[in-house]
C-alpha cells in the first residue's frame, strides 16, 4: 500500500537523483530559497509558494484531494483534461474506484509555476558548452515570454473539478521528464551511436517508441539524415519544463554539439538548427513522456497500484524486471 503523499515524495526523491543538476546542487538550491523565505517579512510571506522550501519542481505537486489517500487504482494520462475527471468518476460509479487521477503535463498551480522548472536549462546549456553568463541571459529572456503568456491562461479548471467531485489530482511534470533524460542518455551513449539513424535505432529498443511506431508516431529525423555523422549529442531537449531560447542553438553548434535529442522543437527553431549545421532527432513526445512517467509510475505498480491510461499515456510496466 502507498499513499498519494508517499507516491509524490518518492518521485521527488527519483527527480533529484536523476536530473541533469547534482543532489548537492539541487540542495543549495532549497537552502537558498529557505534563507529568503525567512528575510520576507509576514505580509510577502502569506503569498508564498512554500511548496518551493522543499520540491524544486514545482510543476509536479498534489493539487486537489487528500495527500494521504491510499491508493489502489489510478488513473493517468499524459493530458489529464475535465473530461478525464468526469471519465474516473464514471469508473468509480461504475464499480472500478478511481483513487486518484495523475497528469504528466501541469495544471494549476503547476503549469502556473512552469517557468521555474526552466532554471535548469541554465545547467543544460553549459553541459553542451554554452558559456554559463550566456546562457543565463538567453534563459531569462525566454522565461519573460513564457511566464507573460501564461499569465492570461485558465489554469485552474482541471483541479476544481477534481475538487468538486472529490477526486484527489496531481501532476510529475519535470519529476517524470528527469527519468526520460535519464534513461535515454544512458542507453543511446551506451550503443555509442556514430550516425544518427544509430540514435533511431537505439530509441526503436525502447517498447514505448515501439508502441508509438506502431500508431504512427515513430522517432523522426527532422534535421539532417539518418546518414548524418553524430558529434557530441545534446539531450538539452528532454527535460526543462518547455523548449528553451531559439538563440541558444548558434552558442550550442559553436560549441561542439551535433546532433540534438529532443521531445519536439518548434518550426523556428528547426531552421536555426539547420542553419548551424546540426542535426535533430525528434523522439516521439507522447512516447518520451510516457517513458519517464512510466519510470515513475512503477514504483506505485511494486506497492500494488493498479494503473488505468488515459489521456495519451502509453503505459509500460518495468516493475517485475530486474
Amino acid at each position: 500500500m502507498i499513499t498519494l503523499q508517499q507516491s509524490y515524495e518518492k518521485f521527488l526523491e527519483m527527480a533529484i537523483e536523476r536530473g541533469p543538476r547534482s543532489k548537492k546542487e539541487v540542495m543549495a538550491i532549497l537552502k537558498k530559497k529557505k534563507e529568503e523565505f525567512k528575510k520576507l517579512d509576514e505580509k510577502k510571506k502569506k503569498y508564498f509558494d512554500e511548496e518551493l522550501l522543499n520540491n524544486p519542481f514545482p510543476d509536479s505537486r498534489i493539487l486537489a484531494g487528500d495527500p494521504k489517500t491510499a491508493l489502489k487504482r489510478v488513473l493517468v494520462g499524459i493530458d489529464v483534461t475535465v473530461g478525464d475527471v468526469l471519465l474516473a468518476n464514471e469508473l468509480t460509479r461504475n464499480g472500478k474506484k478511481i483513487d486518484a487521477v495523475i497528469s504528466h503535463h501541469p495544471e494549476g498551480r503547476g503549469l502556473v509555476d512552469l517557468t521555474r522548472v526552466m532554471e535548469v536549462q541554465e545547467h543544460l546549456a553549459v553541459l553542451d558548452g554554452v558559456p554559463v553568463n550566456i546562457a543565463e541571459k538567453m534563459l531569462m529572456a525566454r522565461m519573460g515570454d513564457i511566464d507573460r503568456s501564461l499569465h492570461a491562461a485558465n489554469h485552474y479548471a482541471v483541479p476544481q473539478a477534481a475538487e468538486l467531485l472529490g477526486m484527489p489530482f496531481a501532476c510529475f511534470h519535470t519529476m517524470a521528464d528527469n527519468q526520460c533524460w535519464w534513461f535515454l542518455k544512458k542507453h543511446i551513449e551506451k550503443k555509442k551511436p556514430e550516425t544518427v539513424g544509430d540514435i533511431v535505432d537505439a530509441l526503436m529498443e525502447i517498447p514505448e517508441y515501439q508502441k508509438a511506431a506502431k500508431l504512427g508516431n515513430k522517432p523522426e529525423v527532422f534535421v539532417g539524415s539518418e546518414n548524418s555523422k553524430v558529434g557530441k549529442i545534446s539531450y538539452s531537449g528532454i527535460t526543462g519544463g518547455t523548449t528553451g531560447p531559439k538563440e541558444v542553438y548558434e552558442k550550442m553548434a559553436m560549441a561542439g554539439v551535433g546532433t540534438i535529442v529532443a521531445m519536439h522543437i518548434p518550426e523556428e527553431h528547426k531552421k536555426l538548427v539547420e542553419k548551424h549545421q546540426m542535426n535533430v532527432v525528434v523522439a516521439s513526445h507522447m512516447a518520451s513522456d510516457s517513458l519517464g512517467v512510466n519510470i515513475l509510475l512503477d514504483e506505485m505498480e511494486k506497492k500494488g497500484v493498479e494503473i488505468l491510461a488515459c489521456g495519451g499515456y502509453i503505459r509500460v510496466s518495468r516493475a517485475k524486471r530486474k
